[in-house]
């Protein structure tokens, strides 16, 4: 199963967390863990292009990007990665489990 945690404080979202595999098929032909990437590697560069402080770390199956301050530039980008990942686990609730935790700068 992929979790993902959305980190908020009372305004704004300042980063998230994406671990795990799915397991909806074997890889290469996982069309679950394949969305959840697009849209995630999608916000990662966003803002990188919008040269935004932050905190990256990935590894196998973990993605983590922390923004070092609040930013409302990137909230439209980051309410929209919010938004796709809630679609995906309502598609696929038994692959895909998303919590919104709070993380004050």
């Amino acid at each position: 199963m992929i979790k993902i945690y959305i980190f908020k404080d009372d305004k704004f979202i300042n980063g998230f967390q994406v671990k795990g595999h799915s397991g909806f098929a074997e890889s290469g032909k996982d069309i679950v863990c394949s969305a959840v990437s697009a849209v995630t590697q999608m916000a990662v560069k966003g803002v990188e292009e919008a040269k935004l402080k932050n905190e990256l770390t990935v590894d196998d199956g973990y993605l983590q990007l922390l923004l070092d301050e609040n930013n409302t530039n990137a909230q439209v980008l980051l309410v929209a990665l919010e938004k796709s990942l809630e679609d995906i686990q309502n598609q696929y609730p038994k692959f895909v489990k998303m919590e919104v935790k709070k993380r004050c700068l």
